[in-house]
């Protein structure tokens, strides 16, 4: 049976592969789910079983975009606590946040995935970390919104231990046992977890923090998912302060405690990780561990600017993420490839911190190899799945900028005319497809008013 083809043409191509070829008017042929062929002018001529043929004059055609770090049902709580640095901040919205339940959010990762799928993102990470005591199937929920919206996912199953009696930060109602958390994250790896080719939906292990989790926790948790053969994330150096816990606690830094419970590795990635000196460089580059590069929420909360072109050098795997979208209201994964670009210049590095190219790179090819999926998505390549993004370059918004790729990158936010996942379109014209844009703003809507009044009666 003739496979269904698409064919794009007329283009821009980036394909972000390890040479980075690039074509000022190409194409790219995709049959089913996979790339079949990509290259310069026209596609060829003969082709069978086309069935959508697309001039693309006008764009630029990339990998889809991969966040590898964020949390879905900060979503209802977008606006708040402006003004406050992290430790600040989660002290603040963590009452809030305790009152969640599983409408809200299944609202909330409504929200953010159709925020980051309108903006280009193909595969999203979402690390969710609170399960309120009765508050129904969380998990569940969020993955039932990433199936329905088409996009590639990853749950990172988070947990905490730690509640206030114990010195934490969340209330004790909103965090879970030790054997608790454990139970529950191997049900959902054994529930949900996918580990083919072509997986919709993965399944990683996510202690949240070493400053809201025990020791144990880290240990076991590292334990369980490796006798899974799944993957593990954790926030990690993200501020000053939390050095400073773990010197207090530990007796010792961020990254010599996580190596000590067996989290580092080329099966971790971690959130943020700011503050990292020479030592912990070398450690993650030693070890494979990847990062999660946030530079909007770090700047949101004053954490401070990742040593990103030093890990880069070091050849530390880095992605970006959008984070919470209680710290990053935007919400979107593109704006992240100018951030990241922009924030880093502020830096040591200066003007040689980063390219364009290098930005676009962090959000395709290396979250996905942060994600451990590179063998599969984050180049535009023969044989990889099919997971594209098409953004419109010739409106006035971009229409001076000679080089697409520096236009995209530096620009404003470009439109996308087509997203792929799977060989399946999830936007066309700036739209979602598979779902009903303005039935989720309601909802969101609906369920962050539920949330604040019930967060307001609890005191």
């Amino acid at each position: 049976m003739t496979a269904e083809r698409i064919v794009i043409e007329n283009c821009s191509v980036a394909t972000v592969d390890a040479a980075g070829t690039e074509y000022a008017t190409g194409h790219v042929v995709v049959a089913g789910n996979r790339i079949e062929s990509v290259g310069a002018g026209p596609a060829p001529e003969g082709l069978e079983g086309v069935v959508r043929r697309i001039d693309a004059t006008g764009h630029l055609l990339t990998p889809g975009l991969v966040n590898t770090h964020h949390h879905f049902y900060q979503f209802l709580t977008r606006g708040l606590a402006t003004d406050h640095n992290l430790f600040n901040w989660l002290v603040t919205l963590y009452p809030t946040w305790a009152r969640i339940d599983e409408q809200m959010t299944y609202a909330g990762a409504q929200g953010s995935l159709g925020m980051m799928a309108r903006g280009g993102v193909t595969t999203a990470a979402d690390h969710h970390y609170v399960f309120p005591r009765g508050s129904g199937d969380l998990s569940g929920s969020i993955i039932r919104a990433a199936s329905e919206m088409g996009v590639r996912f990853t749950l990172a199953r988070g947990s905490m231990d730690r509640g206030e009696s114990d010195g934490g930060l969340p209330p004790d109602f909103a965090v879970e046992t030790l054997e608790g958390a454990l139970a529950a994250t191997e049900e959902t790896v054994d529930r949900y977890h996918d580990a083919s080719f072509d997986a919709m939906t993965q399944v990683a292990v996510a202690p949240c923090s070493p400053f809201s989790v025990s020791t144990e926790l880290m240990r076991q948790g590292a334990e369980l998912a490796r006798r899974k053969g799944v993957r593990l994330h954790t926030h990690g150096s993200e501020t000053v302060e939390e050095e400073q816990f773990c010197k207090e606690l530990f007796g010792m830094g961020p990254t010599d405690y996580f190596e000590s419970t067996g989290w580092l590795g080329s099966d971790v990635w971690m959130a943020h990780c700011i503050h990292m000196n020479d030592s912990d460089i070398a450690a993650f580059a030693r070890t494979g561990t990847g990062v999660a590069h946030c530079p909007s929420s770090n700047a949101r909360i004053a954490a401070g600017i990742a040593r990103v072109p030093d890990m880069l050098a070091a050849g530390v795997p880095v992605g970006l993420g959008v984070d919470g979208t209680a710290s990053n209201e935007s919400g979107e994964l593109h704006t992240e490839l100018r951030n990241a670009l922009l924030i880093n210049r502020l830096g040591a590095h200066r003007e040689a911190a980063l390219t364009a190219r290098q930005a676009l790179r962090l959000g395709t090819y290396g979250g996905a190899q942060v994600l451990g999926r590179a063998d599969q998505i984050g180049s535009i390549e023969p044989g990889k799945l099919a997971d594209l993004v098409l953004w419109k370059l010739d409106t006035i918004a971009h229409a001076s900028i000679a080089d697409p790729v520096n236009a995209l990158v530096f620009g404003a936010a470009a439109p996308v005319t087509l997203s792929l996942v799977n060989g399946k379109p999830v936007v066309e014209s700036g739209r979602l497809t598979m779902v009903d844009e303005d039935a989720i703003a309601r909802s969101t809507r609906a369920e962050a008013q539920r949330l604040a009044r019930i967060a307001g009666l609890a005191g």
